[in-house]
């Protein structure tokens, strides 16, 4: 009975251990999928940049055009902005069933919206542009730096990340009670985006916020960001929930998201901030920051007056007014693109485009190494003369802008020094002696940070000096991760409760709750391989070519080692391709893999949901997230249409990115043809169908 009960714990304890090596496996899927996709969204960024400075206006109208597309409305005066977002114009009509908000509000009315978007109500427009004026108005008279103390109430408690995940915010509330005199909260940054209810919890977090100014406390993340909000959804959803009003709400966010403090002291021993530090993060600087210039932190504003700059040397050496009297016209220098080679003339669609793709890595490199986070340099992130460089360029907010790119996009390492964040292509990778120096800079216990999912809510690092604290559970999938809040009190000593916003497990017992378990796992394990046979496919052109270099014989059969070697190189997500196989490769006898037979199954997957030419599937599904971004920054009044003119400019400037060859009269004949409702606008489904059509025509 002994040797059988040994047994069946060892059976128990390997299924187990199987388990856990199943959920690593899928997690570590999803976060390098998404990582991936926060990279592209950079790069994307840098593109736009790119096409600004190097793009030659054809026409005065095309000019135009350029300037509307990249220049967001950051000039809004205060009286304008006032003017343009004014409340008290609209109307709430009598047949409204939802909160009707009167300031200065009141805990009844944070308890009103609760309990109304509970009942997935809406609140009215007025009310939300309203809240917004008030917040922003409460914001501007804070400083950069939050101070808080446990001194006043009991104790204080940090969220991290909660990315629209509203159930999340709920269920904390639910646990550790609404903010109180007695109850003082600090969410860290990341309300919006992903999930489908961040305006709800951004009003939410806002009442409170004006109810008790001293307890409640915001921290801005790198997602309060609009440029970022195009891509990652905040944009759309507040479009589709507030047809009529969404532009005035949306420029108002804008707004009050560059108002936001940007970090959190806690009895000043305990620095909370999003991401993280650098080797160069100041304090003293981020304290003086004129927070509100940054409404974008991907994009840096120029330091210099249009005269200066125009004394200002271009790339040749020449200054402006030299270059402009020898008949050549110089390109602008924005502070994100540097030095660059010469351009060759945008007539010559393919030999640009050929260019934009041959100088795109070195031109983010560069600017890299412009902001002192070159790749090269492991051991530190800055270097004190290449500061001076740029000042002496006239780029006066470079160093500005860099501490808050830090602070936002900064993720921890176990490796020691600083260097450049390439997984997410913002901010950098900071080692523990990194976290020891600026800790002992200013006299700090440790520091808390979100910024990145974790699967138990939370996750010390760097001897327990750095904390991650992470609060949206299920993030990539129902099961994938729980959520977590930390307590501190008068001693500082972390006090952790995680939770998961699950409706059904709390009744199960434990035997159900085991076979739950399983059916999670194997649910999101599912989800990661399918979203990871996705990212395959979308680069099987890519892909063959990588196989072919191994299959120097031409036999159409690599060995399943060269397989696993040529998809990294081809996605450099940096995962276990090799254990990962058995999911992706049927097994084979020889140990070899006929690579355009798996192509070819892969593709028939996809085609089973997409009954689309398999070749433009690839590139729409390659594509599709940076179109909906470029298609949402085109539509500038958010009305989820754009004009044939807008339409037909787009495709002058990306036809080039795309390597697509197609005559003006072409895009003309194109525009008129994908009207399918023939309404005089172009939606996204068309714009997508566009996209199709002309990489069918090349």
């Amino acid at each position: 009975a002994f040797k059988a009960a040994v047994l069946i714990q060892q059976w128990y304890r390997r299924y187990v251990a199987r388990l856990e090596m199943r959920r690593r496996c899928t997690w570590r899927i999803f976060q390098s999928i998404e990582y991936s996709c926060e990279q592209d969204q950079i790069k994307l960024h840098n593109f736009f940049s790119y096409l600004m400075d190097q793009f030659t206006p054809s026409s005065s109208k095309e000019r135009d055009f350029i300037s509307r597309m990249f220049i967001s409305g950051e000039s809004y005066k205060e009286a304008e902005l006032e003017k343009y977002c004014d409340y008290e114009s609209i109307s709430v009509p009598d047949s409204y069933t939802g909160p009707r908000l009167t300031f200065p509000l009141l805990p009844d009315h944070a308890t009103a919206l609760l309990e109304a978007f509970k009942q997935k109500q809406q609140l009215h427009a007025r009310y939300v542009l309203h809240l917004l004026h008030e917040t922003r108005k409460h914001l501007k008279q804070l400083p950069n730096i939050s101070h808080v103390s446990t001194c006043y109430s009991e104790e204080v408690t940090v969220c991290g990340d909660l990315h629209g995940q509203l159930d999340d915010l709920f269920l904390i509330f639910y646990k550790n009670g609404l903010p109180s005199p007695s109850k003082s909260y600090v969410f860290n940054g990341d309300f919006v985006d992903r999930g489908k209810q961040s305006l709800e919890i951004l009003i939410i977090l806002f009442a409170f916020l004006l109810i008790y100014p001293k307890e409640v406390h915001l921290n801005r993340g790198n997602h309060e960001d609009h440029v970022v909000n195009l891509r990652y959804g905040f944009t759309k959803e507040v479009t589709q929930k507030y047809k009529v009003h969404g532009k005035k709400i949306l420029r108002m966010f804008q707004n009050v998201f560059c108002w936001l403090p940007l970090a959190t002291l806690i009895d000043q021993k305990v620095l909370v901030i999003h991401g993280g530090i650098s080797d160069t993060t100041d304090l003293d600087m981020l304290e003086k920051i004129q927070r509100d210039k940054y409404i974008s932190v991907l994009r840096m504003k120029k330091g210099m007056e249009p005269n200066r700059r125009a004394e200002t040397q271009d790339m040749n050496g020449e200054s402006r007014a030299e270059a402009d009297a020898a008949g050549t016209k110089a390109a602008p220098r924005t502070s994100l693109q540097p030095q660059a080679a010469q351009a060759p003339s945008t007539a010559n669609r393919t030999e640009f485009s050929r260019w934009v793709r041959q100088t795109a890595q070195e031109q983010i490199d560069t600017c890299r190494r412009l902001v002192d986070i070159s790749e090269s340099e492991s051991s530190t992130c800055s270097s004190m003369a290449s500061l001076k460089d740029v000042d002496e360029l006239g780029w006066t907010h470079q160093e500005e802008w860099k501490q808050i790119l830090d602070i936002l996009w900064s993720d921890p390492v176990p490796q020691e020094g600083c260097s450049a964040n390439t997984v997410r292509g913002g901010g950098c990778y900071f080692g523990p002696d990194v976290t020891e120096k600026i800790l002992e800079k200013y006299n700090l216990q440790f520091l808390i940070r979100s910024h990145e999912c974790k699967q138990e809510g939370y996750e010390f690092c760097h001897n327990r000096k750095v904390l991650t604290i992470f609060s949206a559970s299920n993030y990539y999938e129902i099961g994938s991760n729980r959520g977590a809040y930390v307590k501190l009190g008068p001693d500082l000593i972390p006090h952790f409760v995680q939770y998961q916003a699950n409706k059904t497990a709390h009744t199960l017992t434990m035997t159900q709750r085991q076979g739950v378990l399983v059916a999670l796992i194997s649910r999101v394990e599912e989800s990661a391989f399918r979203a990871l046979r996705e990212k395959l496919f979308a680069h099987t052109s890519a892909l063959i070519s990588a196989f072919k270099a191994y299959d120097k014989d031409n036999t159409g059969r690599i060995t399943l080692s060269n397989w696993a070697m040529a998809v990294e190189s081809v996605l450099r997500l940096g995962l276990p391709w090799r254990m990962l196989r058995p999911q992706l490769v049927r097994s084979t006898e020889d140990g070899m893999l006929e690579y355009k037979s798996w192509l070819d199954d892969l593709a028939m997957e996809q085609r089973s949901q997409e009954h689309i030419q398999s070749s433009l599937l690839e590139v729409i599904y390659r594509n599709k997230s940076n179109l909906e971004t470029i298609f949402r920054i085109i539509d500038k009044d958010h009305s989820g249409l754009i004009s044939f003119e807008e339409f037909q400019q787009t495709w002058k400037l990306f036809s080039s990115h795309m390597n697509i060859e197609v005559t003006d009269d072409g895009i003309n004949d194109l525009v008129r043809s994908i009207d399918f409702n023939k309404d005089g606008n172009i939606d996204f489904n068309e714009f997508l169908e566009a996209f199709r059509l002309v990489k069918q025509c090349q």
